[in-house]
């Protein structure tokens, strides 16, 4: 059951297929799927759902109890666990990304990771975390200098809100860096108005 990806030359230019995706009908097959799929990165329960889905005939009962008996068997082999998906992905991106709290959380949800979940642990994650260094990293890995004007202040502003860190954070960065004080506040109203 080899997915095929074809190639050809037209006009120059090289045209890929799509792979053809077969429709797996038995437990195993789907399994086996699965768990090559985890092998190649960590998956919430929804994201692994919705890749299943993708593998079956959803709209048959078989099809939707396939995918509820793998995730069952999933979880219970241990291979499957929002949690410690959610403590991985935190710790990850607070490392190496040096996101903010916020933008984890929103990326965890857009996993289909539950909120109370997402709440225990990147609570756990930036426990000991101070946001105003976190900030200053994220500045240092994106190469971000001193604002010299107000419209590089606001694209710092609003880059680091992206990055998921609050505007008290924010504001107070700005201000070491001693960005005018009418340039915060009118960071401050568009910030209101968002």
């Amino acid at each position: 059951m080899l997915a095929l990806h074809m190639r050809f030359r037209c006009d120059n230019r090289i045209m890929a297929f799509a792979r053809a995706k077969t429709k797996l009908m038995d437990e195993a097959s789907l399994h086996e799927y699965a768990v090559g799929a985890l092998g190649r990165r960590m998956r919430s329960v929804a994201e692994m759902r919705r890749l299943l889905r993708n593998r079956v005939e959803i709209d048959t009962e078989l099809g939707q109890a396939l995918v509820d008996l793998v995730i069952v068997r999933l979880k219970d082999s241990g291979y499957l666990n929002d949690t410690s998906y959610a403590t991985a992905f935190s710790s990850y991106r607070r490392d190496n990304e040096k996101f903010g709290r916020r933008r984890i959380e929103t990326d965890l949800k857009m996993r289909g990771v539950h909120g109370e979940v997402i709440e225990k642990t990147v609570g756990e994650v930036f426990e000991e975390v101070n946001d105003e260094k976190q900030a200053r990293e994220y500045l240092r890995r994106k190469r971000i200098k001193k604002p010299e004007d107000q419209k590089q202040a606001a694209r710092i502003f609003r880059g680091l809100m992206r990055a998921g860190f609050g505007p008290k954070t924010i504001f107070t960065i700005l201000k070491k860096w001693d960005v005018e004080e009418e340039v915060l506040t009118a960071l401050e109203s568009e910030e209101t108005t968002e």
